[in-house]
């Protein structure tokens, strides 16, 4: 099991967007606050992220930047420029859409932006643990893959053709996980966190098997053994780096786990049960309410009505 690719699936709801900027100074565009993160890659020119909160960053051509919290920002061709808020001219469910500034005739920037929204009523611990600002500069030879995923997007962007509805999404998703990585391999010497916890061996082994069997009846002695450490050890490592002491964070997984399948899936709530670990549905009710306030069942008639979905969004 890819712990990563496992946790980005647990985090993302909806649809991933996509978009192409063309701007022309003077030039800006305000992003509001909200429940998505956004991804911006200079494709030509340069340009200033203005964050709500925070210092300005000068971004130069293929720096990349993620506002992982969802906190309104504007992209400006330099600090002061008036802006607009940002509305893709696109409509119904095309995840893609383009943005043109003529501006006054000055020096052109292009932009590639993606958004993703997270879920953030029940956040993964990774999602609290990324900076509300990651700026990955452009580097020679630095982040080749990502690199890679963005000319595939900015490819798609530049010159759509059939198929590229049905593509840009998982191009989009490709360019969040390469985003992670990057990021996750500029934090390998942290002493804490989940860029920590996903790189050390002894930690990673333990979240793989408990990902990979939330069902299981996992013991913190079991996992320490295949950690390759003692009870005492394993607990310690695992609580200062992932956050959460090893049963707590399969419990939160088994739930999280459950509440996607009650959701996204018609599997009946005793499959659901067993899948998460409990060997009843009255104690996987039990454990389910304690954690999101009511009933397994009332969860997902919840989530498919049009005002459960509105509170979800």
């Amino acid at each position: 099991m890819d712990v990563l690719s496992d946790v980005l699936a647990a985090m993302r709801v909806g649809q991933p967007n996509a978009g192409r900027s063309r701007c022309r100074a003077p030039w800006g565009v305000r992003f509001p606050a909200g429940d998505a993160a956004a991804c911006h890659v200079v494709l030509q020119g340069a340009c200033w992220l203005i964050p709500d909160r925070g210092e300005p960053v000068a971004l130069g051509v293929g720096d990349v930047v993620f506002t992982s919290h969802g906190d309104g920002h504007a992209l400006v061709d330099r600090p002061g420029s008036p802006t607009v808020a940002f509305r893709p001219e696109h409509g119904g469910e095309s995840p893609l859409a383009e943005l043109v500034i003529p501006g006054d005739g000055g020096a052109a920037t292009e932009m590639l932006c993606a958004s993703y929204s997270f879920d953030q009523t029940r956040p993964h611990p990774l999602l609290r643990d990324l900076p509300r600002i990651i700026h990955l500069p452009a580097r020679v030879g630095q982040h080749t893959e990502l690199r890679a995923a963005v000319d595939l997007l900015g490819n798609e962007l530049r010159h759509p053709r059939a198929g590229t509805e049905g593509v840009l999404p998982a191009l989009v998703d490709m360019l969040l996980l390469y985003v992670l990585r990057a990021w996750l391999d500029e934090r390998s010497g942290d002493t804490a966190g989940w860029a920590t916890a996903l790189n050390d061996p002894a930690v990673a082994v333990a979240l793989r098997h408990i990902h990979r069997q939330p069902d299981r009846p996992w013991t913190v002695e079991e996992l320490a053994v295949r950690a390759g450490l003692s009870r005492a050890a394993f607990a310690k490592r695992f609580a200062t780096l992932v956050g959460q002491p090893p049963l707590t964070y399969l419990t939160w997984w088994r739930m999280t786990t459950a509440a996607r399948m009650l959701r996204g899936t018609e599997t009946p709530l005793r499959s659901v049960a067993e899948r998460c670990g409990y060997g009843s549905e009255f104690a996987f009710a039990k454990a389910f309410k304690r954690e999101y306030g009511m009933a397994p069942g009332r969860y997902r008639r919840e989530g498919r009505s049009p005002a459960g979905a509105a509170s979800a969004r």
